[in-house]
């Protein structure tokens, strides 16, 4: 029987987001500069380690793992570890998926499902080929809807994340609901977060979610769902088309109480919270003292962990919550 990982609060851990890479071949601008400096290959943790991470946390009771990144898609290699961890699956992992881009996700949607990947998890923040060049500022709209049409094929679950920008995207929130309705996928609003030094102020870019639900509202009925993750996402049933929304509002609404989860980067630092830096360091300790060396760090790392986040989009010029750009964290 898994010792379960449970913090200071009594909530226990069953969720670990696992970041594969800090490299993307996007660069949204509300998620990280333009001239962004990914890290060495000497610093990011080998395929062989990313799965001895994983397999510490399954054998102390998590049955959940999503692969990250940065965009987990452009690491060499992600096919070989999503098997190695797939095969887990029955064996304490309930469930292994996936946060993309979808970028690549055209050419690794087949490999992704034979791996035991069932669902994937899209960010598509546009649906106009302008404004998505916009805001990703090195993406193409045409080779994602590819990506995500490919997911669909190969029996993938598909999920799209949609970040609200007031300026650039407030528009859209109708037809992508609309969209999503269409194709079968339920959907996911989620607020700006206060991650890392970005080129503009996110106060101007700052759209509350409750502006989401008002233009949704006047044009669809909202049935609330009672469901729960343990995640920040609160849902909703739409009427009128059966999908299911999701809203995901950090900074309206603090979603710490029933926490169930943890994020590793790429380097192997644990970070207990999105929004704090209390963090274990893994990478040296299964360098020198191999897998066996985690299970007590895990331990620490649940004495660590803090009841929530402080996110707060301050005043223009005040810098973020947390200085870490979320491709460092693992999205």
């Amino acid at each position: 029987m898994a010792r379960p990982l449970i913090d200071g609060f009594g909530r226990r851990i069953t969720y670990v987001r696992l970041s594969v890479t800090d490299r993307c071949d996007f660069r949204c601008a509300y998620c990280m500069p333009l001239d962004q400096q990914f890290l060495p290959k000497r610093d990011v943790l080998t395929l062989e380690e990313l799965e001895s991470v994983a397999m510490a946390f399954i054998d102390r009771g998590v049955t959940r793992i999503r692969l990250t990144g940065g965009e987990p898609l452009v690491r060499k290699g992600i096919l070989d570890l999503a098997t190695r961890i797939g095969r887990r699956l029955g064996h304490g992992l309930q469930e292994l998926t996936l946060t993309t881009n979808g970028s690549q996700l055209a050419r690794f949607a087949e490999g992704l499902a034979a791996a035991g990947i069932r669902r994937v998890n899209v960010s598509l923040d546009s649906l106009d080929p302008s404004c998505f060049a916009a805001i990703t500022r090195k993406g193409r709209l045409e080779p994602v809807l590819e990506g995500i049409a490919a997911a669909k094929s190969a029996g993938l679950g598909v999920k799209i994340n949609m970040v609200a920008l007031k300026g650039m995207n407030e528009d859209e929130i109708l037809p992508m609901a609309q969209w999503c309705a269409e194709q079968g996928f339920d959907l996911t609003f989620i607020e700006t977060m206060p991650l890392g030094l970005i080129e503009e102020d996110r106060t101007d870019r700052y759209l509350p979610l409750t502006e989401v639900r008002r233009l949704l509202e006047a044009r669809f009925t909202l049935s609330p769902l009672a469901e729960r993750t343990g995640g920040p996402a609160r849902y909703v049933r739409v009427v009128e088309t059966g999908q299911k929304l999701g809203f995901i509002t950090p900074l309206t609404h603090n979603f710490c109480e029933s926490c169930n989860r943890v994020r590793v980067t790429a380097t192997g630092t644990l970070f207990m919270c999105l929004g704090q830096e209390d963090r274990v360091e893994l990478r040296d300790l299964l360098r020198s003292g191999g897998p066996e060396a985690l299970d007590s760090a895990l331990d620490r790392a649940m004495a660590l962990k803090p009841r929530g986040h402080d996110f707060v989009i301050e005043r223009r010029g005040s810098p973020p919550a947390v200085a870490r750009t979320m491709s460092m964290t693992g999205g």
